[in-house]
């Protein structure tokens, strides 16, 4: 059967199903947090070393996003495919939308508790987590667990934290010791601008991992809601790609703020060339990541990457109080934000 993706046949097939316009509608909730939460990484050090505004950052990540995942999906669409094949929802459909939609229920509930204490956390994690735990309560055993393609959450994990942390050392110890002998004031406009180009980077990887994740979860809404569990060689419309991009944006604008702080000021004191040196390095992570499918978070990547850079001068420059609760939000993201969706699953499922 096929399943028609331009945009006025999906806005028909969700106005004929009540269940298809709850799941599409949670996912982009879920896109909306992680605008708030995990997008303004990509810009935090631009913004807080007075590159740019707020608000010509935010117009800059938005396009970026867009950019990063419309690339990234024509060269390869691998994150995409791995975040939706993680788990198996079994052969009813019916139920299947029904344990996604609570999935985004509790990824919702858990990046908006963390929001509200200036956590920067991981909405891939949670991504991860949530589907995990809705799978599970749905069939009713681990079985619902592909562990060849979890495995490579494990494996993004300890990459882009190493990458994340070698290669922000790395990038800026090279950019110390290339203008070791130019004066601090005539590298200003350099770096301003540089790093401008820098967090343009970051926003696009940005995209290019985060955003294909939510777009596959929006394209499989579709296809459960008509009977179908697998998506496997379909091309997404690019209208579905600019949504997740103005949907991430509008996060952003709404509550990026705090984020910024949490990250670009709190964790590390950044100068303009340590700035540029984090984007830099977290960028290629993701990029490297994301060229062999591994899903993984911006969040992790830009963090270590800032403490990277921070340790070029002095380990202590690091604020290891910012960095414990970040490690502790990720740990518990996994566990926690599980069983809330197993919990939400066995809830949705008693009501719908």
């Amino acid at each position: 059967m096929d399943i028609d993706l331009t945009l006025s046949g999906f806005w028909s097939a969700m106005t004929q199903s009540p269940l298809l316009f709850m799941a599409v509608a949670l996912t982009l909730g879920v896109i909306l947090v992680n605008g708030w939460t995990d997008a303004p990484n990509a810009i935090a050090t631009c913004v807080v070393t007075r590159c740019m505004s707020a608000r010509a950052a935010i117009v800059m990540a938005a396009i970026f996003n867009f950019l990063g995942v419309y690339v990234m999906t024509m060269l390869s669409p691998q994150v995409a495919q791995t975040i939706t094949k993680m788990v198996d929802f079994g052969t009813n459909a019916n139920d299947a939308i029904i344990a996604l939609s609570a999935a985004m229920f509790a990824i919702v509930t858990w990046a908006t508790a963390a929001f509200v204490f200036g956590i920067p956390t991981s909405e891939s994690h949670a991504l991860i987590a949530g589907l995990t735990g809705s799978a599970i309560a749905l069939n009713g055993s681990f079985s619902a667990v592909n562990g060849a393609e979890w495995v490579k959450v494990l494996y993004g994990i300890v990459i882009s934290v190493t990458l994340g942390f070698g290669l922000g050392w790395l990038v800026c110890k090279l950019v110390t010791v290339a203008f070791r002998n130019v004066e601090r004031r005539k590298t200003e406009p350099v770096f301003k601008y540089a790093q401008i180009a820098g967090a343009a980077y970051s926003a696009f990887m940005h995209g290019a991992q985060d955003g294909q994740k939510f777009m596959g979860i929006i394209i499989l809404c579709l296809f459960m809601s008509n009977g179908h569990l697998d998506f496997d060689g379909v091309q997404p419309q690019t209208w579905i790609m600019l949504l997740c991009a103005i949907i991430m944006g509008l996060g952003t604008a709404i509550g990026g703020k705090k984020i910024i702080k949490s990250v670009g000021m709190d964790m590390v004191k950044l100068e303009k060339y340590q700035g540029f040196s984090a984007d830099i390095a977290a960028s290629t992570a993701l990029l490297l990541c994301s060229t062999f499918g591994l899903p993984v978070s911006t969040t992790h990547a830009k963090t270590t990457s800032i403490m990277g850079v921070g340790a070029v001068k002095n380990v202590k420059a690091i604020n290891f109080g910012v960095v414990k609760e970040m490690c502790l939000t990720w740990v518990l993201t996994f566990p926690g934000c599980g069983l809330i969706g197993f919990l939400m699953t066995k809830l949705f499922l008693a009501i719908f």
